[in-house]
């Protein structure tokens, strides 16, 4: 019982204590990042499927209550765990959310440089949505292919809860025709998870955004919706733009606790080959690993497989 009112009166000295920084506007556009030149660039790719990933990193904690609570040396060993998981199952392009810069609550290091390192990422875009003297995290994108462009994006403030965003990455993928490649985007989300109507405004503020893009589109991350609630962001951008995700109703797709707050949505000229939500205990949420890829103009599919994704060991 004494639990409750000690996490509520920590979480409440965070908020008053934590006056913001000075932030950075609240959308960036970038043209192509450099790989980092310290991490081994992989050739070749066997096929057209592209593979993504999504996990909250929940600032590193993995599954303990409170990142203050957690030892440097842990956070690092947490995030070499979920490296030791990319390295299974090798996606392509990795999707983070509270996912810390360099931040006194969890380390004071930067975790998305860490971890793509770690799990051998040359190309990395992160954005610290949230800045405090305590914590500075946000969303972020890893990706073994060259990131053409970015765009990072911070939500509108939506006190009491601290600021979300994403980040956008172009990349070049390969469909059936191996000679030939195409733009896709790729977005990293977070969404505010207290109310219905700030989630509502931050999926009208993306969409705004990507109102000027046509390129295929990916969307990965912690959405805190449901499918099958009154309150589901995840359904009305489903049925109200040109985002179609894996199986919404499915009941094996549970990434957080009881619940799927984490998604994986992509526009409706790719397709999903296989889908899983992996039982690792990397965090306070499950990493969610898709195959996806174009689909053909000869090959409208109107069911997806829903096979399993098994490790590459």
């Amino acid at each position: 019982m004494l639990l409750r009112p000690a996490l509520l009166t920590l979480n409440l000295f965070i908020l008053v204590a934590c006056a913001t920084v000075e932030k950075q506007p609240r959308t960036i556009y970038s043209d192509k990042l450099s790989a980092d030149n310290t991490i081994a660039v992989q050739q070749g790719y066997p096929d057209s499927v592209l593979r993504v990933a999504t996990l909250n990193l929940a600032h590193g904690r993995k599954d303990s209550i409170n990142q203050l609570f957690v030892w440097e040396n842990t956070f690092k060993e947490n995030l070499d765990d979920v490296a030791d998981v990319l390295a299974q199952y090798k996606p392509h392009v990795v999707a983070l959310q509270e996912a810390d810069d360099v931040s006194r609550w969890s380390g004071s290091f930067d975790h998305v440089a860490y971890l793509a390192a770690a799990a051998e990422y040359p190309w990395r875009t992160h954005v610290s949505n949230a800045e405090g003297w305590l914590y500075s995290y946000g969303t972020a994108l890893l990706s073994a292919q060259p990131i053409a462009e970015t765009i990072k994006h911070t939500f509108q403030p939506s006190p009491p809860t601290l600021d979300k965003g994403f980040v956008l990455a172009q990349i070049e993928w390969f469909s059936d025709d191996k000679n030939k490649s195409r733009k896709i985007d790729i977005i990293s989300v977070h969404l505010d998870f207290s109310r219905k109507s700030v989630r509502d405004a931050q999926i009208g503020e993306m969409l705004e955004i990507l109102s000027t893009r046509t390129n295929p589109t990916i969307i990965m991350g912690d959405f805190n919706s449901e499918w099958l609630t009154e309150t589901s962001v995840i359904k009305e951008l489903a049925e109200k733009s040109r985002f179609i995700t894996y199986k919404p109703e499915a009941a094996n797709c549970n990434s957080y606790k009881d619940k799927r707050l984490d998604w994986i949505l992509i526009t409706k000229d790719l397709e999903f080959v296989e889908y899983q939500v992996l039982s690792d205990t990397l965090s306070d949420h499950a990493m969610v690993v898709a195959d996806i890829r174009f689909k053909s103009d000869a090959d409208e599919v109107a069911n997806h497989p829903g096979a399993e994704i098994n490790s590459q060991k």
